[in-house]
């Protein structure tokens, strides 16, 4: 550890083993595919809408005209094939496992897609959830995806750190609430990320606030949210403000998320793109 340590990796300039990760050659796809960005959507604990963030936002990517993949790396709680409604098995054709299609064209990986019963717990050890999650990567016909949304379970662990050291990883999208004890954590994540060397496009505050049916006020029931402040400690921006609304769970329930407007992750949307 060098003695100009900090403790603060996103904002050291300081080259020390602390900070330096294991080199791990990064996974190839196969020939047959293509995938030209890969966004990953963390949280630094779980229970704050990190797969909802996920699915809205390769909705709104989708939108935008961009080829869109989903990759569920959530292994023991994957929620993405839920959420679109799909259930229809996954299929090896050439070798390779071919996604699942949505109703509007975006593919999805997703261990759930795999088992017989979607209710079946994935009950593994680290190391082979990490090994599904890279062969999620090369195992799989991935056709001529412009952004591929990779919905990351919470935290800082085993699968995480896999993604980032195997994946060409272009950014991180982080997700939080507005609790105090949310903030905490989620520095961990942008920490997490400086030490992996990969960039973060922003911070996305889900569960912001309620906006009153009458008179369409506000109401902030979390208390005004940390978000700010941690992003302008690290000098990065809050792209978002997502509200708590009962419709998004509805559509999520019943496997028509593609049905949302998420409007509000525009600014998201445009970050990746030009970055």
């Amino acid at each position: 550890m060098s003695e100009n340590c900090s403790h603060n990796c996103s904002a050291c300039g300081e080259e020390c083993s602390s900070r330096s990760s294991p080199k791990i050659e990064k996974k190839a796809l196969n020939p047959a595919s293509s995938v030209k960005k890969v966004v990953a959507v963390v949280s630094g604990k779980g229970g704050v809408g990190k797969s909802l963030v996920s699915g809205l936002l390769a909705v709104s990517l989708n939108r935008s005209g961009i080829k869109t993949a989903m990759l569920d790396a959530d292994v023991t709680g994957p929620s993405v094939p839920k959420m679109f409604g799909l259930n229809t098995p996954v299929i090896e054709e050439n070798g390779m496992l071919k996604p699942v299609r949505t109703k509007t064209g975006i593919d999805v990986m997703s261990l759930n897609l795999l088992l017989e019963d979607e209710t079946s717990p994935v009950v593994w050890r680290g190391p082979i959830i990490a090994g599904t999650v890279k062969q999620f990567w090369t195992d799989v016909f991935w056709d001529n995806v412009g952004v591929m949304v990779v919905d990351m379970p919470p935290g800082t662990g085993d699968v995480p750190l896999t993604v980032f050291q195997s994946l060409p990883v272009d950014g991180i999208i982080i997700v939080t609430s507005p609790q105090d004890l949310v903030s905490m954590v989620v520095e961990k994540a942008i920490n997490m990320a400086a030490m992996m060397n990969i960039p973060v496009y922003g911070i996305v505050e889900n569960m912001s606030y309620i906006e009153c049916p009458d008179c369409g006020k506000k109401i902030e029931i979390f208390g005004t949210g940390n978000s700010d402040k941690i992003a302008a400690k690290h000098g990065l921006e809050v792209l978002a403000r997502i509200p708590m609304n009962s419709s998004f769970a509805g559509l999520c329930d019943s496997g028509k998320i593609e049905n949302a407007d998420p409007g509000f992750l525009d600014n998201a949307v445009k970050k990746i793109t030009e970055s």
